[in-house]
């Protein structure tokens, strides 16, 4: 047995966190897990947490677990498909442009500028409808 009753510790390094698993037992015999969470504070310091979860309650504590991880995974899935779809619907828009006359035609392209007959050039009033929208 090793220092204050342990018998298996594993850590997890992440960013500025750790976590220990640590695996104990007291000293009327009962076996737990210890799990900390090391924080370090801006270089001063660590700030530490610690949660207990007897044998006879692993059972219970890992499957609420489970199911958060399982609720998460599914939700990050649903997410990223929303995203996915609402992407492909943005990418399927086509754009219809029109002069500032309000004719339908071969308006110019975004950035392409009339000539004013002193040389200046003056942007192009365009209205931007989208090919979903009935008027």
């Amino acid at each position: 047995m090793g220092i204050r009753g342990e018998l298996f510790t594993t850590q997890v390094t992440l960013d500025n966190r750790a976590y220990f698993f640590n695996v104990k037992q007291n000293r009327a015999g009962d076996v737990f897990l210890q799990i900390v969470e090391s924080k370090n504070n801006n270089g001063e310091d660590f700030d530490r947490r610690a949660i207990v979860i007897f044998a006879e309650d692993m059972q219970k504590f890992f499957k609420g677990m489970d199911e958060s991880i399982a609720f998460i995974e599914k939700d990050q899935k649903e997410k990223a498909k929303a995203r996915a779809e609402k992407k492909q619907g943005s990418d399927s828009k086509k754009f219809l442009y029109k002069k500032s006359s309000g004719k339908t035609g071969d308006a110019k392209k975004p950035g392409s500028f009339d000539k004013k007959s002193d040389g200046a050039k003056k942007a192009p009033r365009l209205r931007v409808k989208s090919k979903r929208t009935e008027d």
